[in-house]
Order: C-alpha cells, then sequence, then structure tokens
C-alpha cells in the first residue's frame, strides 16, 4: 500500500453533485478501499441522508469542514522551494528514500500550522498520519519512519538539501583539464635546465 497521498479537497459533494458554496460546511469521510486511502467529500444534508459513516464498509475516519473557494492563483515568475512545495514533490516521486525526510517537513508544516493532522491510524504495524492543509483542503498521509537519535542528523541535512535545492542536486564541480594544468603549473618547482648543472 501507499502511505504517501495527497487527495484534494472536492468541489461539489459527492453524492448529490452540486458545487459547494464559500463557506458552506461538509463533510470529510476517510474510506479504505482496495488497500487504499479514499476521500469523500458530501454536503451536510445529504451526509445527513446516508447516516452514520462509521456503518459503511471501509471507513476509517471523518471530520467537518467549511468549504473556501479557491482564490485566483498569480503567476510566481521566480518558483521557490518550499517545505510545503518539496512535500508534495516527495509524495509525487513516492520513493521510499525520501520517506524521513517527508514526515520531517510534515511535522515542519504541522508546527507552522499550516497543515492539521485530522488523525493518525495504524496501518501494517506502522502509525500513518492524516493531515489536512486547511486553505485548499487537501488531505496528505505521511507514515511515521520510525527514526532513531542516530539518524536525525542525516535527515536534517537531507531536508535542507532538499529545500535549498529541491529534488536536483546541486551540480557537482568539476575541473576541467585546462585547469588542472594551470594550477599544476603555478604550484609546481622551477625546472632546472640541464646546462646549469
Amino acid at each position: 500500500m501507499n502511505e504517501w497521498n495527497i487527495q484534494s479537497r472536492a468541489h461539489a459533494c459527492e453524492t448529490c453533485t452540486q458545487p459547494f458554496a464559500d463557506k458552506q460546511p461538509y463533510r470529510t469521510i476517510l474510506l479504505e478501499e482496495k488497500n487504499e486511502l479514499r476521500r469523500s467529500d458530501i454536503c451536510e444534508p445529504c451526509a445527513q441522508q446516508a447516516g452514520d459513516p462509521r456503518s459503511r464498509d471501509g471507513f476509517i475516519s471523518q471530520w467537518h469542514g467549511i468549504y473556501e473557494t479557491p482564490p485566483a492563483q498569480p503567476v510566481d515568475a521566480i518558483q521557490k522551494e518550499t517545505a510545503e512545495t518539496v512535500l508534495r514533490k516527495l509524495i509525487e516521486q513516492n520513493e521510499p528514500r525520501y520517506a524521513p525526510a517527508a514526515y520531517i517537513l510534515a511535522v515542519m508544516l504541522e508546527r507552522k500550522r499550516i497543515l492539521k493532522v485530522k488523525d493518525q491510524i495504524k496501518r501494517d504495524g506502522q502509525r500513518v498520519f492524516v493531515y489536512e492543509h486547511p486553505k485548499t483542503g487537501d488531505i496528505f498521509t505521511i507514515a511515521d519512519p520510525n527514526l532513531h537519535l542516530d539518524q536525525l542528523e542525516q535527515v536534517q541535512r537531507d531536508v535542507a538539501q532538499l529545500l535549498e535545492h529541491g529534488l536536483t542536486p546541486p551540480p557537482v564541480a568539476t575541473e576541467t583539464p585546462a585547469l588542472v594544468a594551470e594550477e599544476n603549473a603555478e604550484t609546481a618547482p622551477p625546472v632546472e635546465s640541464a646546462a646549469a648543472n
């Protein structure tokens, strides 16, 4: 099962398909279907008609939210890497080697109140945190990698590297042969001619 996941808040009720209005209350139900987590956003009238969601097959969690119409996004001429953009890219990559960095980034965003923990579940013996981005309504599921103290320093370096350079590592400086030859000529001892001996 993929423990990293982002699911955006729906812009319409899943049941009646009516678009959500700005500031309209809605209910989010988190279900497990075919070993995957699935988000279901429904309006309050449909939620009340459906009854208790805990009786649904695969029910994991539920919460209430208030729909906010997304603002028009201005185009940023210079794209800057933020903890949130790096986390989204790591989740898209879905590579296990990034699991510790993704977990630390999610915790950082939680502390900055950019993400909120909505639930904590246990799957296959591992803790999985369900985060919600309040402004966008996106849900992030992040598995706890059970980091040990001796791993923290390396993970901190990895996170700093990702925040500074994104997923593209900085280019490795390579010396050209001409530059190496010039440097060697400057530092080499002077060559004496045979006539001087």
